[in-house]
């Protein structure tokens, strides 16, 4: 299956959307350890691509203006059952919110499983559409993101979520 990439440009960097004929893959910031490391696998984005890349790369750019809060496009990330698990629970996290590690893993309802559903976040590659930026630490601070804590910082204040510094 064929992976087709463009770039969006936004005020928190370049972002890379990957998609193939079944849904969005990635969407990772191309600064910090998530970059995607666009080879001979990807296809710039051309006529071929599937629609859905050009509406995710649509959706995003509303998102950053301000005028998107959730997303419909479908996506196609590989994971564990654990992990899909905890990533469509991540999509149910309103715009604008946030929640901690425990609660994620109480909503999953597997309460001690709160450093899996840690590592799960983590490996999570479909940044802000699949928004584990809105994971934050029980005490309401920033805890780690791929893209890097200033941008988790910055889409959580272009959502207005209350979290502490």
């Amino acid at each position: 299956m064929k992976n087709y990439y463009d770039i969006l440009s936004t005020n928190c960097g370049d972002v890379a959307i990957v998609a193939n004929e079944v849904g969005i893959v990635e969407v990772a910031f191309q600064q910090g350890k998530v970059a995607v490391g666009i080879n001979n696998e990807y296809q710039l984005f051309d006529e071929n691509a599937p629609l859905h890349l050009a509406q995710a790369k649509q959706q995003l750019a509303e998102y950053f203006a301000g005028s998107r809060k959730y997303f419909d496009v479908p996506l196609a990330q590989n994971g564990t059952v654990f992990q899909s698990k905890v990533w469509q629970e991540l999509t149910n996290i309103p715009f604008g919110k946030t929640i901690n590690y425990g609660q994620l893993a109480k909503n999953i309802n597997n309460p001690k499983a709160v450093r899996a559903v840690g590592t799960a976040n983590g490996a999570n590659k479909i940044a802000i559409i699949v928004p584990c930026h809105r994971v934050i630490g029980s005490d309401k601070k920033l805890t780690g993101y791929a893209g890097g804590m200033g941008i988790k910082a910055k889409l959580l204040m272009l959502e207005g979520a209350h979290f502490k510094v």
